[in-house]
């Protein structure tokens, strides 16, 4: 299926915006804290090509790769399989060829080493030596929504995701609350600067 792109002045202010701040503005889309940054120190802003895998099928894998276009991030559901890492040197290599931003994998990679040297940013739930194999079953499907550490990613949809964690929403509900994102943002040094100076929290926090 096709997806409309993502527009540049949206992509720009989410990339300005900490991502915990949405935290306190939205309820859904926040992946559970099981699948978090293998490659440390990472801000990612792009959107998801969707890949559900079966039979733990690494063609599967390859064809979603030979699809990524810069800026994408890889979302792969496995299923439920958290044994048979799908992601390794080779795929994160041509990934990041690509010019793909990010990884997403609710299972486990494998490679680590290799990842971290590769620097493209992986989101798991851990490692394995266990991999998936060149079985082209045909049962695994490209672009359709999916379910990853609890939440659905939609082809298309935004992906958020840093050292904190990842999230997944749609370029309407990105563009209704990331301006107010951003203002609390620029409040909070102040707000910071006031506590350390010792001000009582009832006044900071509680406005009493």
């Amino acid at each position: 299926m096709s997806v409309s792109p993502i527009p540049p002045e949206l992509l720009a202010r989410l990339r300005a915006v900490s991502f915990p701040t949405l935290g306190h503005l939205l309820e859904d889309g926040f992946v559970d804290s099981g699948i978090r940054a293998l490659v440390p120190n990472v801000k990612v802003v792009g959107r998801a090509v969707t890949l559900q895998v079966t039979d733990a099928d690494a063609v599967a894998v390859n064809q979603a790769l030979a699809s990524l276009t810069p800026g994408d991030v890889l979302v792969i559901d496995m299923g439920g399989d958290h044994t048979h890492a799908p992601v390794g040197a080779v795929t994160a290599c041509a990934a990041a060829s690509a010019g793909a931003a990010a990884i997403v994998v609710d299972g486990v990679v494998t490679d680590i080493l290799e990842l971290r040297e590769t620097k493209l940013p992986v989101f798991a739930r851990g490692t394995s030596l266990l991999t998936t194999k060149r079985l082209g079953a045909g049962r695994s499907q490209l672009n359709i929504p999916v379910r990853c550490g609890g939440a659905v990613a939609r082809p298309g949809d935004l992906v958020l995701a840093d050292d904190n964690g990842v999230m997944f929403l749609d370029a309407d509900t990105a563009a209704r609350v990331v301006d107010e994102a951003l203002a609390s943002d620029q409040a909070e040094p102040a707000t910071l600067a006031r506590l350390r100076a010792g001000e009582p929290v009832t006044r900071v926090l509680l406005g009493s």
